[in-house]
């Protein structure tokens, strides 16, 4: 029984992020994080983060069903991370730089928060030891 609501979350899951890709005016970076958000699709990420690899490898990777593996991957190739080319028999994925560049930029705009409160901090420790010298 316990399977079958497994089967059930994960087809929801599946059809739900096909309907947001397909119907939602997103942009590119809400598409690559909504498609990221899923953990065997992150997983895949990271795997191909290390080299490209072949359907079979990922399968034998990440101990999922090859149907699954390739809905995957085609759900992080219509969202642009990663693209296939094919070698012989097989098709070899690889990752796509530039939404993962953009991801990079977007957190990266978050240092100057991070900056200022550091520096906010900085300050009220130097005040505190000061305020105990006296």
């Amino acid at each position: 029984m316990c399977e079958f609501f497994n089967i059930l979350l994960y087809t929801l899951t599946y059809i739900y992020t096909l309907v947001y890709i397909a119907c939602m005016n997103t942009t590119t970076m809400q598409l690559t994080l909504l498609t990221l958000a899923e953990p065997n699709r992150f997983n895949i990420v990271e795997l191909l983060k290390k080299a490209p690899r072949s359907v079979s490898e990922i399968v034998q990777a990440l101990n999922i069903g090859q149907p699954q593996v390739s809905r995957h991957l085609r759900i992080l190739s219509e969202a642009g991370l990663v693209r296939a080319r094919s070698k012989a028999q097989q098709r070899i994925y690889s990752l796509e730089a530039q939404p993962f560049q953009d991801l990079d930029e977007w957190f990266d705009s978050f240092s100057i928060l991070w900056e200022e409160r550091l520096d906010h901090f900085e300050d009220y420790m130097l005040d505190y030891k000061r305020k105990e010298d006296v």
